[in-house]
């Protein structure tokens, strides 16, 4: 009797259970894992990346919130108006400072 030759199919290695899964899953049978490579992310993208330009440029990194390709409009929009408000708040505070080092420098030099 003659049985029908299966066609051979082409397997791999799970990266997350290392169990046998073919060659063309989107998705581990064993572990339930995603198999679809991602993009790595540039760096600029990057929330901690995006915090540090923030803290070191001011609203000068609001264009690189406008191109981020993860981000809704609405989040764009929101993620502005809070660093123009926060940027507002501390060049406030940054002027009424210098006012107050100002006051003390003249009132220093009344008295030599």
């Amino acid at each position: 009797m003659r049985t029908a030759a299966k066609p051979e199919i082409d397997m791999k290695q799970c990266p997350y259970c290392a169990e046998q899964i073919q060659d063309t899953a989107i998705k581990c049978k064993h572990c339930g894992e995603f198999l679809e490579k991602r993009q790595s992310q540039k760096w600029y993208f990057r929330s901690l990346s995006m915090v540090i330009l923030f803290l070191c440029v001011g609203p000068f990194m609001l264009p690189l919130v406008w191109i981020h390709p993860r981000l809704t409009v609405q989040i764009k929009a929101i993620i502005t108006v809070g660093i123009l408000v926060i940027s507002v708040a501390f060049g406030v505070v940054f002027i009424k400072a210098f006012q107050s080092v100002i006051h003390y420098y003249d009132t220093l030099s009344q008295y030599l």
